[in-house]
């Protein structure tokens, strides 16, 4: 922080000798000037963050603010960091749990795995509910779309995803997924998941290093040439060749290349493909995601054109995380829960009442209970239900551009 930096810049002139000690007053005068100086040009451009950083301190022109709303009757604590859509420098993107592949991390690794190149973080919150099977731990449920790349499949949920204007849209999303075989039939396909005896499901680089699937027979797939093959794209229809055939499953994944996982009750005429031979990719969903950056899974829906979803089950208060916007901001919101001294938590009812409070157009919810994390500026804000974080598969994180990207038109 800006006290301590001053600190080292001062041990550092008198270490050099420009501090001594006959002369430590005019020398300190001299090099605390000199530093005021460069603290004066450069502290704009230092993030704030760290465990002393002060969050309801950050300056208006930042273009975003967190805060911490605690209310009583019923006791809440609710964690709000929002962002001014307009601005240019600042944009949201997802994590993954696994360094850079579908896995589980804690929200303070998946933010460190971030490439350098894309920014600084300055928030984020837990992300989609995950698969817990042993072998697919961290499979997303739903959509997640990253850096423009498809890492999973849409599966009947609400989602979101922020299209190439910068707009964000919520809706169900539904995978359209498809193998056509050489024959020309098709079979639904899915990606980078648990494949059971009937299924067909695509394994690119981002599941790790094998399918991890069992039974049936794994299809290696090279590209046929003249075509873009990785990384995966909704929009996209792409042409692989079979190069290998690995019956039992299990199969590594190349770097470059991709798996086509046959569950053992498929025909045998899609089973026993031969080497040489062509399938075709076909990488749909409804509503279509084709140019979309960004996208992830949750759900359910709880505001949507400025009014609540309604809910005739019976509701319990747990840790929640959404995210919304209105016409101007985005909105990341965490609430703690299951800690009575501190805070209930909120049934969907109450959620999306708060999220319609912050004047929310569009809101959904996220993964909740042990799972509700918020980090900002290099703090986990929240209390956690459990005591400590818990893993997850993803997150939401807001960063801002470098400089140089900020400025592009």
């Amino acid at each position: 922080m800006p006290w301590k930096l001053a600190w080292r810049g001062l041990k550092a002139a008198r270490d050099a000798g420009s501090i001594g000690a006959t002369g430590w007053l005019p020398g300190m005068r001299r090099s605390v000037g000199r530093l005021v100086a460069v603290l004066f040009v450069l502290l704009p451009l230092v993030p704030i963050h760290g465990e002393d950083a002060d969050l309801t301190a950050i300056p208006a022109d930042r273009g975003f603010s967190y805060r911490n709303d605690q209310r009583s009757n019923p006791n809440w604590s609710i964690h709000v960091f929002k962002y001014d859509r307009s601005r240019r420098d600042l944009f949201l993107t997802s994590t993954t749990g696994g360094s850079g592949r579908i896995g589980m991390s804690l929200l303070t690794d998946q933010i460190k795995d971030l490439p350098a190149a894309w920014g600084t973080p300055l928030a984020a919150v837990n992300g989609d509910f995950y698969t817990t099977e042993d072998d697919y731990r961290g499979d997303p449920r739903d959509v997640q779309i990253r850096n423009g790349e498809l890492i999973s499949a849409p599966a009947g949920h609400a989602g979101f995803w922020i299209d190439a204007a910068g707009e964000p849209h919520s809706a169900v999303l539904n995978s359209s997924l498809r193998v056509r075989w050489p024959d020309g039939s098709t079979h639904p396909m899915g990606l980078n998941e648990l494949r059971d005896s009937e299924m067909v499901v695509l394994y690119s680089p981002m599941i790790g290093a094998t399918t991890r699937s069992s039974g049936g027979v794994d299809l290696i797939l090279a590209p046929v040439p003249g075509q873009a093959w990785l990384p995966l794209q909704v929009g996209k229809t792409l042409r692989g060749r079979v190069t290998e055939i690995k019956p039992g499953g299990d199969s590594i994944v190349p770097r470059d290349g991709l798996v086509l996982s046959i569950g053992s009750r498929l025909p045998e005429t899609v089973r026993n493909l031969p080497r040489g031979a062509e399938v075709q990719l076909e990488f749909a969903t409804q509503p279509d995601l084709t140019g979309v950056g960004m996208a992830l899974g949750g759900g359910p829906t709880l505001v949507r054109g400025g009014k609540a979803m309604t809910w005739s089950s019976f509701q319990v208060r747990h840790p929640r995380s959404a995210m919304g916007w209105d016409k101007t901001h985005l909105y990341l919101v965490e609430v703690d829960g299951r800690q009575p001294d501190l805070s209930v938590g909120m049934t969907f009812p109450e959620l999306a009442a708060y999220m319609l409070e912050l004047g929310c157009e569009e809101a959904i919810n996220l993964d909740g209970g042990g799972s509700a994390a918020m980090w900002v500026l290099g703090q986990v804000v929240n209390s956690p239900s459990e005591g400590q974080p818990r893993p997850g598969a993803n997150a939401l994180v807001v960063l801002r551009r470098p400089s140089a990207e900020a400025r592009k038109p």
